[in-house]
C-alpha cells in the first residue's frame, strides 16, 4: 500500500466513528498532512454538525502549516450551504494547497462542483484513491442518490431445516447475542420494516433496547390495513409509517395509501421522498419473498440456528451464492451481497 492509500485508509477508520449517527449525510473522515506527518484529523460526527474537513482543520494546532499541507478526505468536498457552510471555501480560506480526494459525491448539488471549485482556485486536487473503499463505505448513500431509492437489505432467522416459523404462533429463534447484534444493525438503518401478519402474530417493538442507540422508522406493509390498535408498534416511541391500500389510522402512526399494483416500486419512491436511504426487512415470509421475487434487495442476512423445527412456514428460498459465513455462539450467520 502506497503512502496515498494509507492516509486514505485512515480517513476511512476515522469516517466509520460515524455510523449510525450522519444519515441522510455520509460518513466521511478527513486527515491533513505536513511534511509526511498527520497534523490534523477529523470526522462527520452528527448529522446537522461540522463535517469531517471542519473538524480536521479545527484540530490542526498551528494554522500556519495549512498553507503547506495535504489534506486527505474520503469524499468530494461540498460546495452548497445545507446545515453547514461549502466545506471546500474552508480549504480556500486555509489556502491548502493539496487535496486528496477518495470518490466523487453522487449528490447533486454536489457532484463534482466541490473538485471543480478547488481546480479553478489553483488547488492540485487528486480523486479516485481507495475510491471502491471509499464508495462501499457509503453504499447506502450512493445507492439512495444513484437509485433514487433505499439500500435494502433483507434479514431473517430461520430453523437448521429452514423453517421461519410456525403458522399463527410466535416463537423465536434466535438467542440472546443475535439480538443484541440484530438491536446494533436497527441503530445503524434508517428503517425496519415487517408485514401485518407479522405485525399481528409477533406484536414486535422493532425498537432498540438490548444497547443504546437510536430507533429507526417503523413501518408496516399491510394489504389490508386491518392491525389490531393496542399493538406495540403505536406506543410512540419510534416513528411509524403503515403503507396499506386502506386508509385505516391509527395512534401515533401515519398511513399511506398505495395502489393495488407494484405496490413496492410506489413504497420504495415514498421512503426516497422521506430521505430514508436505508431499510432492513425483517420478514416474514410473504414479504420477505415479495421483494426476493421483485429483485428489490441488495443484502440478505441470515441466523440459522442449530434447532430443528420439523414444520412450519417454510423461509424465503434464494438462489445467489453466500458471501459470507460466520460462526455466532452455536448460530451460522450468512451473508450474501449483490455487489462484489
Amino acid at each position: 500500500m502506497n503512502t496515498q492509500d494509507q492516509y486514505m485508509q485512515r480517513c476511512l477508520q476515522l469516517a466509520l466513528k460515524g455510523l449510525g449517527n450522519v444519515s441522510p449525510n455520509p460518513m466521511v473522515g478527513c486527515v491533513i498532512v505536513h511534511d509526511n506527518k498527520i497534523i490534523g484529523e477529523g470526522y462527520h460526527q452528527k448529522y446537522g454538525e461540522a463535517h469531517a474537513e471542519v473538524n480536521a482543520i479545527n484540530s490542526v494546532q498551528d494554522k500556519s502549516l495549512l498553507k503547506s499541507s495535504t489534506l486527505y478526505v474520503s469524499l468530494e468536498p461540498c460546495n452548497h450551504f445545507g446545515k453547514t457552510p461549502p466545506c471546500a471555501d474552508l480549504i480556500l480560506k486555509y489556502e491548502i494547497p493539496n487535496v486528496i480526494i477518495g470518490v466523487q459525491d453522487p449528490f447533486e448539488k454536489v457532484n463534482g462542483s466541490g473538485i471543480k471549485k478547488l481546480l479553478d482556485a489553483g488547488v492540485q486536487v487528486t480523486s479516485g484513491v481507495l475510491e471502491k473503499e471509499c464508495r462501499d463505505l457509503n453504499i447506502r448513500f450512493f445507492t439512495f442518490h444513484e437509485q433514487k431509492r433505499p439500500y435494502i437489505i433483507l434479514k431473517w432467522a430461520q430453523s437448521k431445516d429452514g423453517f421461519i416459523g410456525k403458522n399463527n404462533k410466535s416463537i423465536r429463534i434466535s438467542n440472546e447475542l443475535t439480538r443484541i447484534i440484530n438491536d446494533t444493525w436497527r441503530t445503524q438503518e434508517d428503517a425496519v420494516l415487517i408485514g401485518g401478519e407479522t405485525a399481528r402474530t409477533d406484536n414486535p417493538h422493532l425498537t432498540v433496547r438490548t444497547i443504546e442507540g437510536r430507533n429507526p422508522t417503523r413501518i408496516i406493509l399491510s394489504k389490508s390495513g386491518d392491525l389490531p390498535s393496542n399493538l406495540n408498534l403505536f406506543d410512540g416511541s419510534a416513528p411509524t409509517l403503515i403503507y396499506s391500500n386502506s386508509n385505516s389510522q391509527y395512534a401515533n402512526a401515519e398511513t399511506v395509501v398505495i395502489p393495488d399494483e407494484n405496490n413496492l416500486d410506489f413504497l420504495l419512491s415514498d421512503l426516497h421522498r422521506r430521505n430514508i436511504q436505508s431499510l432492513i426487512v425483517e420478514g416474514g415470509s410473504s414479504v420477505l419473498n415479495q421483494f426476493l421475487k421483485s429483485n428489490h434487495w441488495d443484502e440478505i442476512r441470515i441466523f440459522e440456528s442449530e434447532d430443528m423445527l420439523e414444520d412450519g412456514i417454510l423461509a424465503p428460498t434464494i438462489n445467489s451464492e453466500i458471501s459470507l459465513t460466520e460462526e455466532i455462539d452455536n448460530n451460522q450467520l450468512k451473508l450474501i451481497y449483490r455487489r462484489k
